[in-house]
């Protein structure tokens, strides 16, 4: 939980500040444009200066959002007060706060966060960073609107996917409940976000489906550029397809090798619990949670493919060879 101290010492820096700036990840997930979206909201019907910003923009699948509309690419403009939401490290955030001195706000749950910023609220406990931003709007005199409600609840929602991750809490469950009483509509924000999908990811499911490999309890697949552009795929994620890949028997680790431009591949793992994967990430540059992590690294796909699966049944091997799996 927050200490109500310290919420409202947020709170009174920002009522002093006049013009605001919050910023997530690139790529974003529905956790970082929901606490992004659920945040900026709040702040613009406390009628403070806000800009909401995201390297990428906002997802197709994330656009029916009210106030999605909101969010730019990049910030234009002199800034007194900066939040990053949902960022382990500030190389997430891509060249958006390269001019920025100070970070005035980090907001994260993700266990490899830097702690990079002037107050940093990291809670590892917390399954999202949307219920951080709940707890914090709730202990202060900023206010929850339908808008704000389903934000935050699509934050929730996806990085949770549906309730069903082995780090969901009661309190979760608890905030779920209490953003439906502040107006959330929860099935429709649940079957957009994780149920509705384009044609062109379904396509794109098919062609990593169609590559898919298992071995050493070890399960995987790779898009390429070329991929996405036989499918008319616009974004350069993988559709959450390592969730698919996640629910397989039998496999305890899960991969998706994404390649992207300018000779970079984004690889995502999924693990079952036991399993933290976050060291491996850390060690490629990236981040997150023991159950999911990513980093990107630079090289040839196929070449990247092959050292990141022999550090993986490393990593594997010495788990169950020195009896450490988490809890």
């Amino acid at each position: 939980m927050i200490d109500d101290h310290l919420a409202q010492s947020i709170y009174q820096q920002i009522q002093d500040a006049e013009h605001i700036l919050v910023v997530t990840h690139e790529r974003p997930d529905g956790d970082a444009i929901g606490s992004l979206l659920g945040f900026g909201l709040s702040l613009r019907d406390a009628n403070k200066r806000v800009e909401m910003v995201c390297p990428d923009g906002v997802p197709v699948n994330m656009r029916s959002l009210e106030g999605s509309e909101l969010i730019r690419k990049s910030p234009k403009g002199n800034f007194d007060f900066v939040i990053v939401l949902d960022c382990s490290d500030l190389g997430r955030t891509a060249d958006v706060l390269d001019n920025f001195k100070k970070i005035d706000l980090n907001i994260d749950h993700h266990k490899t966060n830097d702690n990079f910023a002037r107050v940093n609220i990291v809670r590892m406990q917390a399954v999202s960073t949307s219920e951080i931003v709940f707890e914090l709007i709730k202990k202060t005199d900023l206010s929850f609107t339908k808008d704000v409600s389903n934000a935050l609840t699509m934050g929730l929602i996806t990085d949770t996917l549906g309730f069903r991750t082995p780090n969901v809490t009661s309190r979760a469950l608890q905030v779920g409940a209490e953003l439906m009483e502040f107006g959330a509509d929860f099935h429709d924000i649940y079957y957009q976000s994780l149920v509705n999908r384009s044609f062109q990811s379904a396509r794109i499911w098919g062609k990593g489906l169609s590559k898919l490999e298992m071995e050493d309890r070890i399960v995987w697949t790779n898009l390429t550029i070329a991929d996405r552009k036989a499918v008319n795929y616009p974004g350069k994620d993988d559709a959450d397809l390592i969730n698919v890949l996640s629910s397989i028997d039998g496999a305890v680790i899960s991969i998706v090798f994404v390649e992207q431009p300018a000779g970079f591949v984004k690889i995502s793992w999924r693990a079952q619990p036991g399993y933290d994967t976050s060291k491996l990430a850390v060690k490629f540059g990236g981040g997150g949670h023991a159950a999911a992590s990513g980093a990107e690294v630079y090289g040839n796909i196929q070449e990247v493919i092959k050292f990141v699966l022999h550090e993986t049944r490393v990593l594997l091997g010495n788990i169950e060879k020195e009896g450490i799996l988490t809890s």
